[in-house]
Parts: C-alpha cells; sequence; structure tokens
C-alpha cells in the first residue's frame, strides 16, 4: 500500500451515462472488492473513488459532481493521474447472496459480483437513463423511480418482493444512505445477515485524520464496507453525517453537499 501517489497513465475512458465515466489504468492491483484508492489531481488535491474493475486493468467509476469530477471529466486517453492505495475494509465473501445497487453505488458492488456464485442482482436508478452495469449484468433485476425501466419503484421495494420469497445468507447492498438503511432494517426483520458500504467525506484515507468517523468508526480504516454487527453500534447510520467542515448534518443534507 503505497502512502504517495503512483502516476498512471489513463488507458480508456468508457462512458457509462450522460454522467458517469468509467477511467481504466493499465496497473493490476491486488485488490478486495470494496476498497477504495485515493485519486490524485494535479492543482485539485485528492479524492476517494471505489474500485469498479479488477483485473489486468483497474478501473474507477465516477459520477460528475463537483469540480474534481469536472476535471477528471475534462482528461482523455493517456493523460496521468496519481493513485494510492488500495484502503480501507472490502467485503467478506459469501454465496447464495443478494446485491442491491443504488444509481452509482452500484460501482463498488461490481468485482464483488464478479466473485459471487451466481448471485441475484439488483440495480436502481431514478431512470432508465440513470442506470450503469445494466449491460456488464445482463440478467439483473432493474429498478427505476419512474418505471422507465424494469419493477416501477424503488431497489427496497424490489428487494422486499424478493426477499419474501427467497432466504439469502448474505445480502450486499451500496447507494443512497436512506436506501442502505432500509436493506438493513429489512435484513433484520428477516434474520439475513448484511454488509453495506458507508460514505462519508474522506481526508487522509488511513485513519489519521478522523474526519470520516461514525460513532466511532472510521470509514477510510474500518470500512467502508460494515457488517451488521457493526451497523447496530451506530446511531448516526442513515440519520447524521459531517460535512467537509466538521458540521453534522442530516444524511440528506450531506447528500446534497456531496453533489455539489
Amino acid at each position: 500500500m503505497a502512502e504517495i501517489p503512483e502516476m498512471v497513465k489513463i488507458n480508456r475512458i468508457v462512458r457509462e451515462n450522460s454522467d458517469t465515466r468509467t477511467f481504466f489504468f493499465g496497473e493490476k492491483m491486488e485488490i478486495t472488492p470494496g476498497q477504495f484508492l485515493m485519486v490524485w489531481v494535479p492543482g485539485l488535491g485528492e479524492k476517494p473513488f471505489s474500485v469498479s474493475y479488477m483485473g489486468e486493468e483497474t478501473g474507477i467509476t465516477v459520477f460528475r459532481r463537483g469540480k474534481f469530477t469536472e476535471r477528471l471529466f475534462s482528461m482523455k486517453k493517456g493523460d496521468i493521474i496519481g493513485v494510492r492505495g488500495p484502503y480501507g475494509n472490502g467485503f467478506g465473501i459469501k454465496d447464495n447472496a443478494c446485491v442491491v445497487g443504488g444509481g452509482c453505488g452500484i460501482a463498488p458492488l461490481g468485482p464483488l459480483i464478479e466473485k459471487l456464485d451466481d448471485p441475484l442482482v439488483i440495480i436502481g436508478a431514478k431512470s432508465s437513463d440513470g442506470l450503469i452495469f445494466s449491460k456488464r449484468f445482463a440478467g439483473a433485476k432493474i429498478a427505476t423511480d419512474d418505471g422507465s425501466s424494469g419493477f416501477h419503484g424503488f431497489t427496497t421495494d424490489l428487494l422486499e418482493k424478493v426477499i419474501r420469497n427467497r432466504r439469502f445468507g448474505m445480502v450486499y447492498a451500496c447507494g443512497p444512505e436512506i436506501m442502505m438503511k432500509r436493506v438493513f432494517d429489512m435484513c433484520e426483520e428477516n434474520g439475513t445477515e448484511c454488509q453495506v458500504s458507508l460514505e462519508r467525506y474522506v481526508k487522509c484515507g488511513f485513519g489519521i485524520c478522523g474526519h470520516c468517523d461514525i460513532d466511532g468508526f472510521m470509514i477510510c480504516k474500518d470500512g467502508p464496507v460494515f457488517c451488521s454487527y457493526q451497523l447496530r453500534q451506530m446511531k448516526s447510520f442513515g440519520s447524521r453525517a459531517k460535512l467537509k467542515s466538521g458540521k453534522k448534518v442530516s444524511v440528506a443534507e450531506y447528500a446534497g453537499w456531496r453533489c455539489r
């Protein structure tokens, strides 16, 4: 694990939808699904990104939502970025699984899905235009808020229908925190273990600054993937988060700030 960014060349860029791109760089890395990288852009600093592709190439899938991602979106094949990591704890592999990804939350779940044996995959978005990885995982069940593709409703509505008729050994989830809290609650009601990938403002990436603390757990060091046992101890899960300034706000306000 490098603490100094390694400069890597962008090999190719794939357009996932109008606001989402996957950037591939030709560096094979030893990564556990669910871990993240700190990506450095000269003049703008660093941001954490989940690894969305593993293998001969490493890929990060980026949702455009501010100055940093706008700069990434302006880059082209052959441009150079800095990468350090991987950091954090990833997913534990357990078969007979259901995987639930909401919006760009499907990104860190991609490598996990490819490691699992025939999981049931649910991919959701506000509309069909916002879907990503639906072709990559062609057998996935699709849910859209507006009904423009697949099931008309939230991923959690679809999961609720599925979980009534099938017992899973594990449910994995990533997406809006309100969605993940509902997934966790359903799993608790059904006696099913779950693992979710949480997001907070990560500054250092390896547990020094403490900015990404959530009720005694640090996202960058103890997570970003947390199991049911840990989630039960997090009173802030699904309700409160900290802005860059350290101010505590609702997860809805935090999500809005992150998208600016």
